[in-house]
């Protein structure tokens, strides 16, 4: 029967299985209010399809088009995308059934570093690779080459981080005052290349040469927790949602966010850190997670006694201990990590799962997190 199905009504149910597709990919991280308008013109769209009016399908869909082009943009990196996400689906077949309860996460920040490592800046001064070279360094590595030089003598006013556009990096406007330098690159990245306001660029002087390496692509196992109850030491994933001293430093706009750290404290459990080591219930933590932090090799560093503003655990002589159906989150990058010294405890519902493989990019800890 589709031989004899009018042209319009064949392209309004192409739009209607993308425009479904493109929002249960997004779903996760769209606004209430933006996922309420694609929602809305996707329920127009559907019903439009089954009264076959072929003015208002036509209008209906050009009106699904519309929102969608204004709220999820086109990623100019599409190619590079796809090839990425290509390389994502044969890793998660590979993996076998697991796959289907999966939620891949990008890591945001340096906390659990060197196990896990967000978005890091490399200042570096050899002679750039060809183009080649970048894409083979981006698609293995997650690597971002620049080179950027100052045209004349500028100082820098500001650094103005663009919201993410669905890409692996967001990118940021460098401000200064011959004008403004956008580049693929969050603003945390560019610090470490010290671009910082008030610093002074002579005439063909480097402000960004290196490269920038993107955050660990993870998926997080969502079905472990409901069947097992979180252990200390796993590597967990949870939402800031009602985490009060977090909210109060997160856009109102941006909603939830999430947060990955490593589980040390369970309900009921007493914790203290006497640095470089975490005590549980008085005696040294014993798992091998946390004794390769306390190890101080291998880039860790041992857990630290935090100063103002942390709330808990400031003093080798200070314990807390965990209430019920909450759990204490520490980073691996003690020395580097805003967690639960901070900000108190994740409460149970909080949580998403467990941190399960690295997938991209294919580094030294591409494969299973521990």
């Amino acid at each position: 029967m589709g031989l004899f199905t009018p042209r319009y009504l064949k392209q309004a149910r192409n739009l209607l299985e993308g425009a479904t597709k493109t929002l249960h990919r997004y779903r996760d991280i769209l606004s209430r209010d933006h996922l309420l308008s694609l929602e809305q013109g996707i329920a127009g769209l559907r019903e439009g399809i089954a009264t076959k009016n072929q003015a208002a399908l036509e209008k209906q869909s050009l009106l699904v088009e519309e929102r969608f082009a204004s709220i999820i943009p086109a990623n100019p990196h599409a190619a590079w995308t796809e090839n990425v996400e290509a390389i994502v689906v044969a890793v998660a077949l590979a993996i076998g059934f697991q796959a289907y309860f999966l939620k891949p996460f990008k890591i945001p920040t340096g906390s659990m570093q060197p196990t896990l490592y967000g978005m890091t800046g490399h200042p570096d001064s050899e002679p750039m690779p060809g183009p080649v070279a970048q894409a083979v360094d981006f698609i293995r590595l997650g690597r971002v080459h620049f080179d950027l030089s100052a045209t004349t003598r500028e100082q820098i006013l500001g650094i103005n981080e663009q919201p993410a556009k669905l890409n692996f990096f967001t990118f940021s406007d460098i401000i200064t005052t011959a004008g403004t330098h956008k580049i693929f690159a969050p603003a945390n990245a560019l610090r470490d290349f010290g671009v910082k306001p008030g610093r002074v660029y002579e005439a063909g002087e480097s402000i960004v040469r290196g490269y920038v390496q993107a955050g660990d692509q993870v998926f997080v196992d969502r079905m472990s927790y409901q069947f097992a109850t979180p252990k200390s030491s796993d590597v967990f994933v949870f939402t800031t949602e009602n985490i009060h001293r977090i909210e109060m430093g997160l856009d109102p706009k941006l909603g939830s966010q999430f947060y990955i750290k490593r589980l040390a404290g369970v309900p009921g459990m007493t914790l203290r850190i006497d640095s470089p080591e975490l005590y549980l219930n008085g005696s040294i933590a014993t798992a091998p997670q946390f004794q390769r932090v306390m190890s101080a090799r291998s880039g860790y560093h041992g857990y630290s006694n935090p100063g103002y503003p942390a709330q808990y655990l400031t003093t080798p002589e200070e314990s807390f201990t965990v209430p019920e159906h909450s759990f204490f989150a520490l980073g691996d990058n003690s020395y580097n990590s805003s967690d639960s010294r901070y900000w108190g405890i994740v409460p149970e519902h909080n949580v998403i799962g467990r941190g399960y493989f690295v997938y991209w990019p294919f580094s030294s800890r591409w494969g299973f997190i521990h």
